[in-house]
């Protein structure tokens, strides 16, 4: 028997079959369109999403040799924030997906920052920020025709991606989501565990809109047979970042990861009661079992692995993510030259949404290997602050970063992070912890992993990179690095 997890990310949609050792035996994956209606917007066609992860799910079965009699549950783990808004009746959504990235509601935000701040703050641990769900939907309900209409009248359904999946999924009868991408709503009250209904009102969002909130690691309902043969068990649903922490088993309090993906996300576990940062980083449901649940701070660095993608398809540097560390390479050093990657505005300590990208310490001597270099560093120079930030708000001690996504395959991205931060960084042989996060869930709810020592046991280091620079050296990075973010900030017109 197998776990079969979904993982519905940013742009493609994936499936991924787990068995008892924690081992992959069959992925696939099919991306998916992104749609850019004007600047700053960022859209997906929720059917398009729908159908992309109907397909690998089917798919990855079929080419293990495979089919549904072996599937002992499914785990869900998503793209968090997206907001989709769709017709109860009829299963159709009203709009398109709003993407986690989309602009739009900025100001909007800024309005409510001035009386709601602190308000927001200590029901949900958020930040005020067009990043959650909360604007979005009001959006949503204020330019469809007719939409807060139907909302009021009991019409509509919200649902972040994993709420749409399971959906679709039951053939509409479960309408559910669990408490990690409940709290990134900005409408969840972390201290209650409940919508807030303070917030729904301020929103003008109808509580009959919103999705059943259960445990990360329970039964949420069965599939229809219009995908497989036999209805299957819908058992774990994580967000993504929450579903990576418990894949890399920090499971307890002062463990550490950061996912180094399109963006980067960086969780510490916090225990059993939520502290509110006093840096800008958020404070999130991590995950519950049973009654039972956990708190992580987190920050978020919204261009990571994006800034290679741009180097690739921008500025033609590079021709794939794999040149970029051999181009690094080419030279000794960054030559002088830091990269600060705001092409989406700040996330995490600054959250600055009109901060923009700008290249400083450029001279006659600087190459294109310069500035590859120099922006594989700020990935990690970004990385960094959120971490500093981390420790001071939570006053733990951290003896490792454990990583995971697709960049940590570069080498020399991960020795510079030891280096900035002077401690190690370590690599696990499975680099698809967001899934098996979500696999994990899925499996403790229905037996198929016994305990959490189980599971902890599967986890293996593939590669440790240890500090090697002086703090001297070090001091001088932070220091350049420092300077060029204060270039950076607040450059856009307001």
């Amino acid at each position: 028997m197998y776990i079969l997890s979904l993982d519905q990310g940013t742009t493609s949609s994936r499936a991924i079959l787990f068995d008892k050792q924690g081992e992959i035996v069959g992925i696939e994956q099919k991306e998916f369109s992104q749609i850019y209606p004007q600047s700053a917007w960022v859209e997906h066609d929720p059917e398009e999403i729908w159908h992309s992860q109907a397909a690998v799910a089917t798919q990855v079965l079929i080419n293990a040799g495979l089919n549904s009699k072996d599937v002992a549950a499914i785990g869900i783990t998503n793209q968090r924030e997206t907001t989709i808004v769709w017709n109860k009746k009829t299963g159709k959504p009203v709009y398109n997906a709003i993407v986690w990235q989309d602009r739009r509601t900025s100001a909007f935000c800024d309005s409510l920052k001035v009386e709601y701040n602190d308000f927001i703050r200590e029901k949900t641990g958020l930040i005020i920020d067009a990043y959650f769900s909360a604007t979005k939907i009001k959006w949503i309900l204020e330019n469809v025709e007719n939409a807060q209409e139907q909302a009021d009248n009991g019409e509509l359904a919200f649902g972040t991606v994993d709420t749409w999946l399971v959906w679709k999924l039951t053939g509409g009868k479960v309408h559910a989501t669990d408490v990690s991408n409940a709290s990134r709503t900005m409408l969840f009250n972390i201290n209650t565990l409940e919508w807030d209904k303070e917030l729904l009102q301020l929103f003008k969002i109808p509580e009959n809109m919103l999705p059943e909130v259960k445990s990360s690691s329970e039964i949420f309902g069965y599939t229809d047979t219009s995908i497989f043969t036999i209805p299957l068990v819908i058992s774990g649903i994580a967000g993504d970042q929450q579903a990576s922490l418990f894949g890399q088993m920090c499971v307890e309090e002062g463990m550490l990861k950061n996912t180094y993906g399109t963006g980067c996300f960086m969780m510490l576990n916090i225990g059993k009661k939520p502290v509110l940062s006093k840096n800008n980083l958020l404070t999130t449901i991590a995950w519950k079992i049973g009654n039972e649940t956990n708190y992580a701070l987190e920050g978020s660095v919204f261009i990571g692995g994006a800034v290679i993608q741009w180097l690739r398809d921008g500025l033609h540097i590079v021709s794939s993510a794999k040149e970029s560390e051999q181009m690094a390479l080419q030279v000794t050093d960054n030559g002088g030259v830091y990269f600060v990657p705001a092409l989406t505005g700040l996330g995490a300590p600054y959250w600055d949404q009109y901060a923009r990208g700008a290249i400083l310490g450029i001279t006659r001597a600087t190459t294109s290997a310069h500035i590859t270099r120099a922006a594989l560093e700020a990935i990690a120079f970004q990385s960094n602050e959120v971490l500093r930030s981390m420790l001071f708000d939570a006053s733990l001690s951290v003896t490792e970063l454990r990583v995971d996504g697709g960049a940590t395959a570069n080498d020399f991205l991960m020795q510079f992070q030891a280096d900035l931060l002077n401690f190690p960084v370590v690599r696990p042989k499975i680099l698809e912890t967001t899934a098996l996060g979500a696999a994990y869930f899925a499996g403790l709810a229905v037996g198929f992993w016994k305990n959490m020592e189980e599971i902890k046991n599967q986890w293996i280091t593939d590669k440790t990179f240890f500090p090697l620079i002086d703090n001297d050296l070090r001091m001088k990075y932070l220091t350049h690095w420092n300077k060029a973010v204060k270039r950076a900030l607040d450059w856009e017109e307001h």
